[in-house]
């Protein structure tokens, strides 16, 4: 990158610094090939997709193609295109004025053409950012032909004294303006028909219609797209032409394993935060992905609108945000989410749930609340749950003749250790499981509250919406004493 003092101001000084015009495409090929000689990582903070997705884009963008990422919501496809941005140079050379942003040794408008008959190597030069040459488009319904390619200006016409077929009167659109720059368009399936056939004719041939005036813009554009699968294979959704000269179709996913999952949450949940510390239990972490991983799984469930990855991620933002008021109320020195917090996130799994038929007869609440208990339980399972299973019949013994524990959200961390010992066997299965730190108050009655859930999504135990635990639906055996209610 030249400096602003040493950077050519006028056409004749950029010829004499040796510039030599290039696609855009050859730029990000090359600018791909240094990265990678130089093993960069070429998606900072896209996990998961390093041996899947990311080689895929590489090979079409060393071919020269352009691409359509294709993946249901939350996978991360709006990001990775954004980041095409770094793989352009940092600054670019135009024809000051112009709107196409025209390479000043080739330009492709009749402004930038006539600036030069008239100024020579004294037309002057202007420098364009890498994230001016970026342009994205959501495409909706109601998007025109002259938003995306452009429009007569009747106002610019009688200003400059032009017929409306001239050229100069055109007020180019979001494409043209992204000339020697990236293109790209979410949700390009929502394209209307007859736009699709404007980028169509822009790819493949160079050419638009503006009011029925034929218009020739030899555009140097990267386009890249997003869609979901479904609406991408529909008919009728995609006209077969656009389709057709679309270079490589790319499938994204979701994390394809829960540590996998885990590390992009906790790398995209808000967790800086002012205040008191924040400490995550590895297992309440673990237990929030898997809820996203069972929901994925469930056939109450939309499979075909996908469950995104912001859910986990809002999930556990919301659960450390009720263990910061419960930390306020009680006076504690760390923010320890548990359990019990993520039924206080309720509202971030049921809004991000698209149910089927069956689901809506069953209602979200319910379902959000069975997945979280059975995430719980398969936490504990993959923690060694296995090992402390003559303390977990103890625990189920107790409620079986008639124990009850009552745990409110704000209860502290002390409080709810002090209702947890009442139950003979909790706190020492947590122990024989490792799940304890350093005596935490707030990590021991985390890894409690995770017990008793895996015993609830197991039957051996209910759970009430006010977080009171006690005996599972059905005769004790053996019949027994009744205990008292133990409420923190």
């Amino acid at each position: 990158m030249m400096s602003s003092s040493t950077r050519p101001t006028t056409l004749g000084a950029l010829k004499s610094a040796g510039y030599q015009p290039r696609s855009v495409k050859d730029e990000v090929r090359a600018n791909l090939l240094r990265k990678l000689r130089c093993k960069e990582t070429l998606f900072p903070g896209i996990v998961g997709y390093e041996d899947t997705v990311v080689p895929r884009i590489v090979n079409a963008l060393l071919a020269r193609q352009n691409f359509i990422l294709l993946g249901l919501r939350g996978q991360a496809k709006s990001r990775i295109l954004r980041q095409l941005v770094d793989l352009l140079d940092e600054e670019m050379p135009i024809l000051a004025g112009s709107e196409v942003n025209d390479d000043p040794l080739r330009p492709i408008s009749k402004y930038s053409r006539m600036l030069i008959e008239e100024e020579g190597d004294a037309a002057p030069i202007a420098w364009v950012s890498r994230d001016a040459r970026f342009v994205e488009k959501l495409a909706t319904p109601d998007v025109t032909i002259a938003d995306i390619i452009g429009d007569v200006d009747p106002i610019r016409a009688a200003r400059g004294g032009h017929v409306l077929a001239d050229e100069l009167t055109i007020h180019y659109g979001m494409l043209p303006r992204a000339n020697r720059g990236i293109f790209a368009v979410n949700e390009l399936p929502d394209l209307a028909g007859k736009i699709q056939v404007g980028l169509f004719n822009v790819m493949q041939e160079g050419d638009v219609q503006i009011k029925g005036y034929p218009v020739r813009l030899a555009l140097d554009v990267l386009m890249v797209f997003t869609a979901n699968p479904e609406d991408y294979t529909a008919r009728g959704k995609i006209i077969t032409p656009l389709k057709d000269r679309i270079g490589a179709e790319v499938m994204t996913h979701y994390p394809e394993d829960v540590e996998t999952g885990t590390e992009i949450t906790r790398q995209e949940a808000w967790l800086e935060r002012e205040g008191r510390p924040i400490e995550v239990p590895d297992f309440i972490a673990e237990t929030i992905e898997r809820v996203a991983f069972l929901a994925r799984e469930d056939k109450r469930v939309d499979q075909r609108s996908g469950v995104s990855q912001r859910m986990p991620i809002t999930v556990l933002e919301s659960a450390v945000s009720n263990a910061e008021r419960r930390a306020l109320l009680c006076d504690e020195p760390a923010v320890v989410p548990r359990v019990g917090d993520l039924y206080a996130a309720l509202p971030s799994i049921t809004g991000k749930l698209e149910l089927e038929y069956e689901g809506e007869l069953v209602g979200a609440d319910k379902i959000a609340r069975e997945l979280i208990a059975e995430a719980a339980s398969e936490t504990w399972e993959a923690r060694g749950g296995e090992m402390a299973t003559a303390r977990l019949e103890e625990v189920v013994e107790y409620f079986d003749h008639g124990g009850v524990l009552q745990i409110s959200d704000t209860s502290g961390a002390n409080a709810a250790l002090e209702g947890f010992r009442t139950v003979p066997g909790l706190v020492d299965a947590v122990r024989e499981v490792g799940l304890e730190k350093d005596d935490s108050p707030g990590t021991t009655a985390a890894a409690c509250e995770l017990v008793l859930e895996a015993l609830v999504a197991e039957r051996r135990l209910s759970r009430s919406d006010a977080g009171s635990y006690g005996r599972a639906p059905r005769r004790p055996p053996g019949g027994g004493m009744s205990k008292p209610t133990f409420e923190v």
